[in-house]
Order: C-alpha cells, then structure tokens, then sequence
C-alpha cells in the first residue's frame, strides 16, 4: 500500500521527467543562439518522401516538429504551444533537427531593417499620382 506522500511525488514527477528524456538531459543546443522565439522553422519538403519515420535517432517529437512544419514556416513559440511541451525542449529539439538538416530556420526581420512607414507613404501617394 502506498503512503499519500509516495503518491504526490510520484504525480509530481511525471511532468518534469518526460522533458528531460525527450532531450536526453540536455537544458541546450549549440544552435540555440539562432531559435529566437519568433524564428520561423521550415521542413525540408524532400523529408516528406525520405522516410523520415525510418530514423531512429528521432523521437516522436522530432517528427510531430517536422510535420507541423512542412506545410508552412511555424513559430518556435508556436511549436511549444501546440506541441504544449516548454520553450527550452522544443529549442534543443529543434536544434537536433537543424544539426542533422532536416528543418532550416530563419531568423525575423530586425526592426531596424524594416522600411519607414513614411517612406512606403511616399511611394504610394506616388503611384497614385500616376
């Protein structure tokens, strides 16, 4: 018979070991420098017809990653909330998958970079002017 202690601990720790195997102890990835939470992760389309079920280096997150993200480019912050799992997780499990080549990632548009809306003003009012 189990103590009511034993219990709690035991459901307690259900949520916080599966994270931990799913990135085999890992809190980081060398690539986590380039998974900003807005950076946008893109499936190699060919991965779709390679078999990538056939890879047993992945896990079932690896490829739930690679699946979500062959139709359209998908949000870091958007994969940990529909994969509810949390950002770092998901961070180094995109790393593995950017580190073997199956996903690349694009990093957002700094806002500095990003056209002056008075310039794209200026140019509207000029093709209207046309």
């Amino acid at each position: 018979m189990t103590s009511e202690s034993d219990r709690w601990y035991d459901d307690a720790a259900g949520p916080v070991v599966r994270p931990y195997a799913m990135t085999r102890g890992r809190t980081t990835h060398a690539a986590e420098a380039k998974l900003d939470l807005i950076a946008l992760v893109i499936a190699r389309s060919d991965d779709a017809d390679a078999g990538l079920d056939d890879d047993r280096t992945l896990s079932p997150e690896h490829l739930d990653i690679v699946e979500r993200c062959l139709a359209q480019a998908v949000s870091v912050a958007e994969l940990a909330a529909d994969l509810d799992l949390p950002i770092g997780v998901v961070r180094v499990l995109i790393g593995d998958l950017l580190e073997a080549g199956h996903v690349t990632v694009r990093q957002p548009v700094p806002p500095a970079e990003l056209p002056d809306e008075s310039i794209l003003r200026e140019v509207i009012n000029g093709l209207r002017a046309l």
